[in-house]
């Protein structure tokens, strides 16, 4: 069986979740299906590093980085392009071309078409929120990460009921909480960067809030910023590390807060290794990767109370409303002063890690794709 997957939706300019998630999505499938022959959709600058004789590159169209031509090409070109090359369906992300002529899998990993103010921009907006309402009501599956997405997929577009998959994501088999021989002198040489801080992994969206976990951070005593500081890696978003940095010099904050901006893959498996605690306050997620990345790495959370956490994490992790203030800077503290909580987070932690698997997402949502095709033969 074949299947294609149009990758061009991503800029290879900037790394986001989409990176692994695409890499993941079509690896496992390819050990478990014999059957299965995947054609890859990817621009000539996308790096994808995987080979297979089952997998085939299509390299003929601009990816995100050239974002109209990109357009032109997922909407009108590929879905006839895989048709002729004998898929006989074809996955995306978050729409459904104009031009389709075969079943179609949307994905959807991102809810920011509901949201009232998500900063993206008018224009943005616009287009998402048009291409989700079309795709669910043209895709053959709609396919989520989350019980909560789920729901306000069916909230916001009842024509997803009877189409709805839900299928968690995963974590990375180098997330675990054994650490390599010498990668905390490692981190301390190459970056600067000793054990016991409190980290941040992400793109500095507005959503993600940086700024309310900065400020709650600020008012901690001065004596327990300087033996706990903060590691921030994450790209900039629409001003968004200008906000965070705002903070910073309002509160004096130089000195005990490190924004490292993008930095190779090999060293994020060590950063949540060696931090004392991973800090998310996003308000708005559909699953939230890096706090499973957290959790299988051993490393306790602090994470908004949002239903999506509650439903990722659970009691593994410690859940509050960073616009409280105080409220935010006291469980930070008890998180310095108490290794017997930070014991008890990492043990729950590393159980729940237990549960998310990018080999069961991808076979699962693979599996339910052939079903769906073998249901409705063509």
């Amino acid at each position: 069986m074949k299947l294609a997957f149009t990758f061009l939706c991503e800029n290879p300019a900037r790394q986001t979740a989409l990176t692994t998630f695409f890499r993941e999505y079509i690896r496992h499938p390819l050990d478990h299906f014999e059957d299965l022959e995947w054609i890859v959709f990817a621009a000539p600058n996308q790096r994808i590093e995987i080979e297979h004789p089952r997998l085939r590159y299509v390299r003929d169209y601009p990816a995100n980085d050239q974002v109209r031509a990109r357009l032109l090409a997922d909407h009108f070109r590929v879905a006839p392009h895989a048709k002729r090359l004998g898929a006989a369906g074809l996955l995306t992300i978050g729409f459904v071309p104009i031009r389709a002529p075969l079943p179609v899998f949307m994905g959807v990993n991102s809810l920011q078409h509901l949201s009232a103010d998500n900063r993206v921009g008018r224009g943005r907006q616009i287009y998402r929120r048009r291409i989700v309402s079309h795709g669910v009501r043209k895709a053959a599956l709609v396919i989520t990460n989350s019980n909560f997405a789920a729901s306000q997929l069916l909230s916001a577009h009842r024509e997803c009921n009877g189409k709805l998959f839900v299928s968690h994501e995963g974590t990375q088999v180098e997330y675990t909480p054994e650490p390599q021989p010498g990668e905390a002198q490692a981190l301390q040489r190459q970056l600067g960067i000793a054990p016991n801080y409190l980290l941040w992994v992400s793109n500095f969206y507005h959503y993600k809030q940086a700024p309310l976990f900065l400020e709650a951070y600020g008012a901690l005593p001065r004596e327990v910023r300087q033996r706990m500081p903060v590691v921030m890696v994450g790209g900039d978003w629409d001003g968004g590390r200008a906000a965070a940095e705002a903070v910073i010099e309002r509160h004096g904050l130089g000195e005990n807060v490190r924004i490292l901006g993008w930095i190779d893959f090999k060293w994020l498996p060590p950063l949540y290794r060696h931090a004392l605690a991973y800090v998310l306050p996003s308000r708005e997620e559909t699953f939230g990767r890096t706090t499973t990345e957290a959790l299988a790495s051993g490393t306790p959370c602090v994470l908004q109370d949002i239903p999506i956490m509650r439903e990722i994490a659970g009691d593994a992790a410690i859940l509050v409303d960073f616009n409280q203030r105080e409220l935010v800077t006291a469980k930070l503290l008890d998180l310095f002063e108490k290794p017997e909580l930070r014991a008890r987070l990492r043990v729950a932690g590393l159980e729940r890690a237990k549960q998310f698997s990018f080999k069961r997402m991808a076979i699962e949502r693979v599996t339910a794709i052939r079903e769906w095709l073998a249901r409705n033969p063509h």
